[in-house]
């Protein structure tokens, strides 16, 4: 053979070889990049080629699908009581994607998830019919939030203590999802995204706030935990006025006639003083107080719900004054509402933390779980003694302190209060808190709550726990209670 020819040959063999290597690469390897690019509109048609799979409360759907007159995209997301749900289901979107439980379960709502197809669909690439996602929610529970927050801006929180069940999670201002589920929504979605008071955001947890006198439950634990007082009626060695120490700052009580000088801590705690508080975690040190704030769930990165909860911060590196403010909920104390409320259902559940979980299970199109979430999971965060004292000076608060707004009859009810300054020198309007749980005389069952108004256009001398935020909790554990 000519010598050109030859060396000819072996250039285009290997030209060859080179092309069935690249497109082996490109099917085998880039080919699943490609297929799962959020700008491949491939995906978008598909997930959208059938109605999805529907999010259930109690049995029903709170999410359907409507055919539309598009070309390519048939189908789009509806919501039964979009505003009332929106912060459990968050929102699907053909133009701007997906949120929370819509999100997170995408591919089972879609059908597209590997665990619902059968090898011949898995080799095919067929699509299947989607699965269903069911939630804990209690719609009784969910509308005495979404009713009583009302035009307040703010969240709450309700799970039972026992199981770990969120039994209700409300973010105010809420949205319609629905608004946003096509493709022409442009206005809505940018009216959204331009509203100062952030609709989209999910306060309830993903909003960490200064917790105020809530907070001083932490602290009060961490009091018992360490022996640093015997019980919740043992006198307190604290100062009224309390100077914050290293410094010539004074620590001021919201009612300056309180019996706050050397008070128990049930009593510091009716009257909420700070001057005990303060003191209390200026004695027992910043180290102790981190423990003990994570053991109830601060400082954990990975808080999922499903849905990821921000961060709540119990702050690192202080000096004796700034740990003695972390006391009373203040300096860099940060916390969601979740967070408050896994509080309040630890020391309802005798000093054990159940896993906190909005989805009970996923299923196929025919019920069969895919995967369940357990109930009762549980971590100890506390002695049961100390939990049971601190339920018994949370009582007293509710029937003789600051939360007297929260009262049930026929519930034996403990709640602790908090108003946590706002902005520099406490210049905006302060936040307003509330978390406690309620247990039913007769039937034994439990409710813990976490509620915070940021803003209720309330006038600044009439902010307070028990007037903006308790009311809320009554009435969700009156819901909570009674279903």
């Amino acid at each position: 053979m000519n010598k050109t020819i030859r060396r000819a040959s072996v250039f285009c063999l290997l030209m060859v070889l080179a092309l069935l290597v690249r497109a082996t690469w490109v099917q085998a390897y880039d080919g699943r990049a490609l297929a799962d690019d959020e700008h491949n509109r491939r995906n978008t048609i598909a997930q959208y080629a059938q109605p999805l799979g529907d999010i259930i409360v109690a049995g029903s759907p709170v999410t359907g699908s409507k055919e539309t007159d598009g070309d390519d995209l048939r189908y789009k997301r509806t919501y039964t009581q979009g505003d009332l749900y929106a912060s459990v289901t968050g929102y699907s979107s053909q133009a701007y994607g997906a949120t929370q439980l819509e999100g997170i379960y995408s591919d089972v709502l879609d059908g597209t998830d590997d665990r619902l197809k059968n090898p011949t669909d898995l080799i095919t690439g067929k699509q299947t019919s989607p699965g269903d996602v069911i939630t804990t929610i209690d719609p009784g529970v969910q509308k005495a939030a979404y009713e009583a927050l009302g035009d307040d801006r703010g969240a709450a929180v309700a799970m039972d203590p026992e199981t770990g069940r969120i039994l209700g999670m409300v973010s105010s201002p809420s949205y319609d999802p629905s608004d946003i589920s096509g493709t022409g929504d442009a206005d809505a979605w940018q009216k959204l995204l331009g509203d100062t008071s952030k609709p989209l955001v999910n306060r309830a947890l993903r909003q960490p706030l200064p917790p105020g006198s809530t907070f001083k439950l932490v602290v009060a634990s961490a009091a018992l935990e360490n022996g640093l007082y015997g019980s919740v009626d043992e006198a307190t060695d604290s100062p009224d006025p309390y100077t914050l120490p290293g410094t010539s700052t004074v620590l001021s009580n919201e009612n300056p006639s309180a019996p706050c000088e050397n008070a128990t801590l049930r009593t510091a705690l009716q009257y909420s003083c700070n001057n005990v508080f303060a003191k209390v975690a200026a004695d027992l040190g910043q180290d102790k107080l981190k423990a003990m704030a994570d053991a109830f769930g601060f400082d954990t990165k990975e808080l999922d719900v499903p849905v990821r909860a921000s961060e709540s911060v119990y702050p690192k590196d202080m000096d004796k004054a700034q740990t003695a403010l972390t006391g009373i909920g203040q300096f860099e104390v940060t916390a969601t509402p979740m967070q408050m409320a896994m509080v309040s259902a630890a020391l309802s559940n005798g000093g054990e933390l159940a896993s906190p979980h909005m989805v009970s299970k996923v299923t196929d199109a025919d019920g069969s779980a895919l995967q369940e979430y357990p109930d009762g999971d549980t971590e100890r965060v506390v002695k049961e003694s100390t939990a049971e004292q601190l339920r018994s000076a949370m009582v007293t608060v509710v029937n003789e302190g600051t939360g007297s707004n929260a009262k049930i009859d026929g519930a034996e009810v403990g709640g602790k209060t908090g108003t946590a300054q706002n902005g520099v020198d406490n210049s905006n309007t302060p936040y307003a808190w509330f978390t406690s749980y309620a247990k039913d005389d007769s039937t034994g069952k439990q409710v813990a709550v976490a509620v915070v108004v940021e803003d209720s256009g309330a006038a600044r001398s009439e902010v307070s726990g028990n007037g903006l935020a308790a009311p809320i909790a009554q009435k969700m554990m009156k819901a909570a209670l009674k279903g």
